[in-house]
């Protein structure tokens, strides 16, 4: 096969690299339907996630439809001086806060619930307690709510039926503010630990028999071959999640809070990002560039955390995300 020195290029060209462009171009020919289906969601995410961002830039404008991006002045930081200085900033984001690291506090219950199900000797049991934990989570979040609204309902709820068996009195879990936050986490727990102990049940699935056999033989029990093995074993999955939580800790979802949200527990149901709804889509006069820079504000804070946590953890356990 022959070859010819390219002074320009400083490469070999010829028929071998000829020949090498026809290999790839074969292998894309006969990978087409692999390529087709990688190209769906490459599209996706370009088309709604890289697109969008341009639209950041109304933050930093007045912006109106009539003038458009490029015909809207620009005011550079003043939306985000708003809200710092208005007087929702500290509620918001205290009960944001509140609300995020609630969560974050049963973020082992997924971890907990897949060492279980793991360890557990009655396989065909094991198969309903993942089927009963999973289900929830394929439950829309109107009808999780009409649930909850139903279990939770002052007068007739299931919840304080039993607490009225009991001899207790009825509790309005939805009319207290200050129980808002254990009534939205919990619920949360209810909907999603099943489902988000898949990927440390198929971590779980990775560690090597010998070493409980060998654990077996030297005497150690069933809670110590959980802490010494299995735990040590998913350590860099638990860390990545847990490095992934934190990164999105001011995100909490406006769809649930906004469906059990009322006039009496607003105090402490009201979050950044039922604010943002509100100011930006619900509002009378909506204010679109206000919204996005809140929204804008919300996302560089969840950026810093996520950074800062990852790299305490690489400095702490020598796992990370990056």
């Amino acid at each position: 096969m022959t070859t010819t020195w390219d002074e320009r290029k400083g490469i070999f060209v010829g028929k071998q690299a000829k020949t090498g462009g026809k290999r790839r171009w074969a292998s894309i020919r006969k990978n087409a339907v692999l390529y087709g289906l990688l190209l769906i969601p490459v599209v996706y995410i370009l088309v709604f996630k890289y697109y969008p961002m341009y639209g950041a830039l109304i933050a930093f404008q007045d912006y109106s439809i009539a003038k458009g991006f490029a015909g809207s002045p620009w005011v550079g930081l003043k939306h985000f001086r708003m809200f710092v200085q208005n007087y929702m900033f500290l509620r918001v984001l205290r009960n944001t806060v509140v609300i995020s690291l609630y969560s974050l506090a049963t973020f082992p219950i997924p971890v907990m619930l897949a060492v279980l199900i793991h360890t557990m000797p009655l396989k065909k049991f094991t198969k309903s307690v993942q089927l009963i934990t999973y289900a929830p989570h394929f439950i829309s979040t109107v009808v999780m709510c009409g649930m909850i609204l139903q279990f939770l309902a002052l007068r007739g709820g299931m919840v304080n039926n039993i607490l009225n068996w009991f001899g207790l009195e009825s509790v309005d879990f939805l009319g207290d503010a200050g129980k808002f936050a254990g009534v939205f986490v919990f619920s949360g727990v209810w909907q999603s630990a099943g489902y988000s102990s898949i990927i440390y049940i198929s971590a779980l699935s990775g560690v090597d028999g010998e070493l409980h056999e060998a654990a077996t033989v030297d005497g150690a029990s069933l809670l110590r071959r959980i802490w010494h093995i299995d735990l040590p074993s998913i350590l860099p999955t638990i860390v990545v999640m847990f490095v992934l939580r934190c990164g999105s800790i001011l995100s909490v979802g406006y769809e649930k809070v906004l469906l059990l949200q009322n006039s009496l527990n607003i105090s402490a149901s009201e979050v950044i990002s039922t604010y943002v709804y509100k100011q930006g889509l619900a509002s009378a006069i909506p204010q679109f560039s206000y919204s996005t820079a809140v929204g804008l504000f919300v996302s560089v804070i969840n950026m810093m955390m996520l950074v800062t946590v990852n790299q305490i953890s690489k400095a702490i356990t020598g796992s990370s995300l990056w």
